[in-house]
């Protein structure tokens, strides 16, 4: 029976696709490959989903038949059920939109390679999500990384080989700090099974090996996160990368990394230790503020709007932290929100860019005057995305920023309260700079009058729609984002 199963092949399905798209050689053969395993894999993240809602329990699977924590174990909760349901619904909207777009930007012969790296690019995402070995996690991490690397310089731009070059390089020094850490965890408990380490743990502090520990996997995540003060290598990353693969990105493996800082964080080393043992409060929200406010202040700055948006994520990944910094239920319940609606935002957002950049051959900002009236679909869904982004009532954003308000009000950090609005003001200011350019000034030949191909149009359509209509029918988001919040934070700090 194929339903006990379905844990291991939530990765497998991918995973397989990637040899077959290479095999298939022929490109559209490839994305029809690459399109059937996206969708396989997200009515497989439903159907977890479901049943890790009905059962009120864990999804347990046992590769091999070892039983943890002896042999590899995926666990599937509601985190990381939540995050599987993100990566896959993200994957499953953009591969209709690569078919045009890939064949724009990307030469013919490197297609089937393209949808290869992508497949596998999803396989570590969704393996990072669903196993529950900390080595494990960190194969997966890499699987991901690499394919992402080379995803990334696929882009048009000569500028892309350097960025996916400058991400090597970090994400490398980020993967060697995560191995660390994993290492000197697995020298003092003798378990990579998070489970059982969460269980062996409390015996081996205080230790200094842990607290070492903790400090390589605190630095290398945040470099994979982007955090404030590691976030160099993401702006010029999603800037330059194929469209499509901005949108992957962006979407998914930012909310993965935070996924993981999150389990590491509260799972293994638990609510108690991380708050009163470790200075992790009074680091993370710290950061947290600067990159919302440093991220935003840096998209306005920028003339090409690939670049903004992609400065904008890195303030938009300072709310994500800053809910973790607050280590509430509110607090957290914020960031899972924020996990979903920024997936929803920030892709929908790269796939208009995506649009812009494909009908008019430019992403600076200067030269798009009046392609409000020439691309008045592309751009309604922008603005609608953006708006989300900044935070109106009646949107994904404002839901997100609502909880965060809440988690700040209930522990009366009025600067912290001040700094949300703010930079929810200043991200008003490049959202609406976009707007006036393309829908109040006047317009610049040859731009032309047509949208791109439905290929492209319905995928942004529908993320920006899901904006609207998740901010208005919120029962189902935030109830998975409160009990998320529950598993890892059981009683109020």
């Amino acid at each position: 029976m194929i339903v006990p199963h379905l844990p291991i092949i939530q990765v497998v399905i991918p995973l397989l696709a990637a040899p077959i798209c290479i095999v298939m050689h022929r490109p559209l053969a490839a994305w029809i490959t690459a399109l059937i395993a996206s969708w396989l894999t997200f009515a497989v993240a439903v159907w977890l989903l479901i049943n890790v809602l009905n059962a009120d329990a864990p999804i347990l699977y046992s590769l091999g038949g070892w039983a943890a924590p002896w042999g590899i174990e995926y666990r599937v909760d509601t985190i990381n059920a939540l995050i599987l349901l993100i990566v896959s619904g993200v994957s499953a909207t953009v591969l209709p939109y690569s078919l045009a777009s890939v064949r724009h930007e990307i030469p013919l012969r490197q297609h089937h390679l393209f949808y290869a790296a992508l497949m596998l690019c999803l396989c570590g995402l969704l393996g990072i999500a669903i196993t529950g070995d900390i080595f494990n996690a960190f194969v997966f991490l890499e699987i991901s990384s690499l394919s992402s690397y080379a995803l990334i310089s696929m882009g048009a731009s000569r500028r892309a080989l350097t960025s996916a070059f400058r991400y090597l390089i970090l994400g490398t020094i980020g993967a060697t700090f995560i191995l660390l850490g994993i290492g000197l965890l697995y020298m003092v408990t003798g378990t990579l099974n998070m489970e059982d380490l969460a269980n062996r743990l409390p015996e081996a502090v205080p230790s200094r090996t842990v607290f070492v520990a903790i400090a390589f996997l605190t630095v290398g995540i945040s470099l994979k996160l982007a955090l404030f003060p590691f976030h160099v290598w993401l702006a010029n990353a999603y800037a330059y990368a194929p469209s499509v693969v901005s949108a992957f990105l962006s979407g998914t493996a930012t909310k993965v990394a935070a996924y993981l800082f999150l389990r590491f964080t509260f799972g293994l080393f638990g609510q108690v230790f991380s708050l009163s043992e470790l200075p992790l409060e009074s680091i993370l929200t710290p950061l947290a503020l600067i990159a919302m406010l440093l991220g935003a202040i840096a998209a306005i700055l920028q003339t090409n709007i690939k670049r903004m948006l992609a400065y904008s994520s890195i303030s938009q990944i300072g709310y994500i932290v800053l809910g973790f910094g607050m280590a509430s239920q509110t607090g957290i319940t914020a960031s899972m929100l924020h996990l979903f609606n920024h997936a929803l935002m920030k892709s929908a957002l790269f796939l208009a860019a995506g649009n812009i950049i494909f009908k008019t051959g430019t992403a600076n900002l200067d030269a798009l005057s009046g392609i409000g009236k020439r691309m008045p679909i592309t751009m309604s869904a922008f603005l609608l995305s953006g708006l989300s982004l900044v935070g109106i009532p009646g949107t994904v954003g404002f839901i997100s920023k609502w909880y965060f308000l809440l988690a700040a009000i209930e522990q009366a950090r009025w600067l912290m309260v001040s700094v949300i609005i703010f930079s929810s003001l200043l991200g008003a200011i490049y959202i609406w700079r976009v707007a006036e350019i393309a829908f109040l000034r006047p317009a610049i030949e040859p731009y032309s009058m047509k949208e791109p191909t439905s290929s492209m149009l319905i995928p942004t359509c529908v993320l920006a729609g899901s904006c609207v209509y998740f901010g208005l029918e919120t029962s189902l988001t935030v109830s998975l984002a409160r009990l998320a919040a529950t598993n890892v934070i059981s009683v109020e700090p």
